[in-house]
């Protein structure tokens, strides 16, 4: 090397830590530096003359927690186990290294100002974040990466030979290599660059990996599945009962590909011959394979707005595992004998061969319902007797479930419209109709069928349980339910699920029955998976498992194992105890995985309809009030749309909130805003990095306090 390249690149190193530098400065600010005392203890001398942590926890209350950020700098500490006690407020200066979802302790400061209780982080216990995403910013001898989660206050410093060539304005995955701390800015690396912000598709795309959602299946996997037969071979036939000439079809959604279920009904002197068949996934995906520990890793299947990123490889997901029309497949069946009032009497679950006759979707299968005469019945004639058949059954067992106590909320789901670029064209409703009732009403019945089997035997097993709600957090939803009018008792200290049901009966029709619903569901447990059968509250059901999705759930996939080995008699006493030593953590994790799911789900679809109202801006719309609280009212359009009208908007009074009845009251005029009301609202800001959608009311009818 020549004495000039050395000495250009002692030069360049020197100017980036000077560049490196001054962007710390920027970031931390200038409060972080020369500050006026607030006249609190530091907690880092605390932590330097106070070396015995027993003694720190008893003299200076320590507590451990999740740390929560804001994008303004300060944060709050959830403490684990304490659920009554309130989140710790922690000022921006005494955050330290801490990052959103950090594993933190931190110390109570006494001289705290205010009602809330504040703290100071002293030591970050464990980093839940290593990887962001975010927007790239790129200057002649570094970059920095700006996090789309608004929780992560500090922008990340990238080096220049760490930049993987990216472009100012792109959108990109950055791995954090340092923390770094109040003083001194966060620094990484950029792994991927998903696209230029605003191309097709890269917003949904940024949205998935900033939850970590893996979007391609690592090599070995894909080769994998390329080495599964396109068709059933003749040796997987063996032992299986041949059920390839039995009756039966898929029900699915017109866009759906990934067919894992099918039904069959036949009638005979008085008695329904149900059968349930579900993809055999368990022959095709190994357990311990590569294909396996992809699908544990995944958990589930996503179903993003404008994408899904599936558990397994489309070779299989959409190929051999698909029940597709016209061609032989395995399956797992549960073929179930019921009376005529619904009851199963009889069942047999098997690994079978089958042949499905016709894709149906749900919108064919409920116009023939609603109408055997109609156009559409023409070109499924021969299956018309079944379908009606079916939907006579259907009504038999859901009216049964209803009277064991079976809760249903009603909520409407949204359908985002793209068009090809990924912009939304339309939002609309989308609601249940007798043939999705019908598939769920048969999914449930097989799902309970085979749970009550291995619950009674008591073999390892998966089950998908809904524990009973919290009294305390029940009580509280109770009397805000009273406030209204509404009988809302219950007859022991845990409600159950009849009681709840006896209170929708009440509000059905009421303009508070959405925003009940909803206190009703959220006062509620998460349903979860768990080796023990304790039953699923929510369904009013003893015994409940997932037994009927193993292409898109890995719980479903791992009972489907466990059937296979007892119906084989390989269910030895080692084989039992290995499954009771995986199950706990595979509920565990599934579990965890699944609300990840749901809330990338929830999130893309917030993201696209706030883009579709931003093309609305100033327009009017008439609407329900959905919910009420200290910093406004929620309004929800009929297309399922929600904004905020901010308590600052309502200028012709100074509003208060009355939590007890869940109103806003106008101090001088007593209007109030209350929910259920119908208001007109026009859309005044969409915002695609909050995800959030303004309104300002235009008119309303206002009413007197009588």
């Amino acid at each position: 090397m020549s004495k000039k390249k050395s000495t250009d690149k002692k030069t360049d190193k020197k100017s980036e830590k000077k560049t490196k530098k001054k962007f710390s400065a920027k970031v931390a600010g200038k409060k972080a530096h020369g500050k006026k005392s607030s006249g609190r203890r530091s907690a880092e001398s605390i932590n330097t003359n106070i070396k015995d942590k027993k003694k720190l926890k008893k003299e200076h209350r320590l507590f451990t927690g999740t740390f929560i950020g804001n994008a303004k700098g300060f944060g709050f500490v959830v403490i684990d186990g304490e659920e009554e006690m309130q989140d710790i407020y922690i000022p921006e200066e005494y955050t330290g290294s801490a990052f959103h979802k950090d594993k933190v302790e931190v110390v109570l400061l006494k001289t705290s100002m205010g009602k809330r209780q504040e703290g100071q982080i002293v030591k970050v216990l464990e980093h839940e974040i290593t990887t962001i995403v975010g927007t790239f910013q790129r200057s002649n001898s570094f970059g920095f990466v700006i996090s789309d989660n608004g929780k992560i206050s500090r922008d990340l410093f990238i080096p220049k030979n760490k930049c993987m060539d990216a472009k100012t304005g792109q959108k990109v995955v950055a791995k954090i290599k340092d923390y770094g701390d109040r003083h001194r800015s966060p620094e990484g690396e950029i792994t991927e660059i998903l696209g230029n912000a605003g191309d097709a598709g890269v917003d949904v795309l940024s949205i998935a990996r900033s939850y970590d959602i893996p979007m391609d299946f690592p090599e070995k996997v894909q080769a994998q599945a390329n080495r599964c037969p396109d068709c059933v071979l003749e040796g997987d036939f063996a032992g299986r009962t041949d059920l390839r000439d039995v009756q039966m079809v898929t029900i699915d959604g017109e866009d759906a590909k990934d067919l894992d279920d099918a039904v069959s009904l036949t009638k005979k002197d008085g008695l329904y011959y149900l059968g349930v068949h579900i993809a055999d996934v368990s022959n095709y995906v190994q357990s311990g394979s590569a294909l396996d520990k992809e699908a544990l890793k995944r958990g589930t299947s996503v179903y993003l707005v404008d994408r899904v990123v599936p558990m397994l490889p489309k070779k299989l997901s959409n190929g051999i595992c698909s029940l597709n029309a016209g061609e032989d497949r395995l399956a797992m069946s549960c073929l179930m004998t019921l009376n005529e009032a619904g009851e199963i009497i009889d069942h047999t679950i098997c690994e079978s061969v089958i042949h499905v006759d016709r894709r149906m979707t749900y919108t064919a299968v409920n116009a023939i319902l609603q109408d055997p005469d109609c156009e559409i019945a023409d070109e499924y004639r021969e299956l018309v007797p079944m379908f009606l058949e079916m939907g006579r059954l259907s009504k038999i067992i859901r009216e049964r479930r209803s009277r064991r106590g079976s809760i249903d909320f009603n909520f409407p789901e949204s359908k985002i419209l793209l068009d090809n670029n990924g912009r939304p064209v339309d939002i609309v409703p989308h609601e249940a109709n007798d043939a999705t009732r019908l598939i769920e009403d048969f999914m449930l019945s097989a799902n309970e069928t085979v749970a009550k089997e291995y619950c009674t035997r008591k073999l390892p097993f998966l089950y998908r349980i809904h524990e009973n709600p919290d009294s305390d957090k029940m009580e509280q939803t109770l009397t805000v339910i009273r406030s209204f009018g509404f009988n809302a008792e219950k007859g022991k200290q845990e409600i159950t699920p009849t009681e709840i049901q006896k209170i929708q009966e009440q509000i059905q029709g009421t303009k508070q029955e959405a925003m009940i619903s909803r206190l009703l569901l959220r006062s509620m447990k998460q349903a979860k998976y768990d080796p023990e059968c304790i039953g699923h509250f929510g369904l009013a059901a003893k015994y409940y498992c997932h037994f009927t999705s193993p292409i898109r759930r890995y719980p479903d996939l791992q009972i489907h194992r466990i059937i296979k080995d007892d119906l084989r008699g390989r269910l030895n006493s080692d084989k039992i105890a290995w499954y009771k030593s995986i199950l706990s953590g595979v509920g565990e994790k599934t579990s965890m995985l699944e609300r990840r799911a749901d809330e990338i789900e929830r999130e893309t679809d917030k993201l696209k309809m706030a883009e579709y109202m931003l093309r609305h801006l100033g327009e009017d719309f008439e609407g329900v009030i959905s919910g009420v609280s200290g910093w406004g009212f929620y309004v929800e359009l009929p297309n399922t749309v929600e904004g905020l009208v901010h308590i600052s908007s309502l200028r012709d009074d100074y509003y208060v909130f009355d939590e007890q009845h869940y109103c806003l009251i106008g101090e001088m005029t007593k209007k109030r805003y209350t929910l259920g009301e119908k208001v007109t609202v026009r859309v005044t800001d969409a915002d695609l990095i909050a995800k959030t959608i303004d309104f300002n009311v235009v008119n309303r009818k206002a009413r007197d306090r009588k």
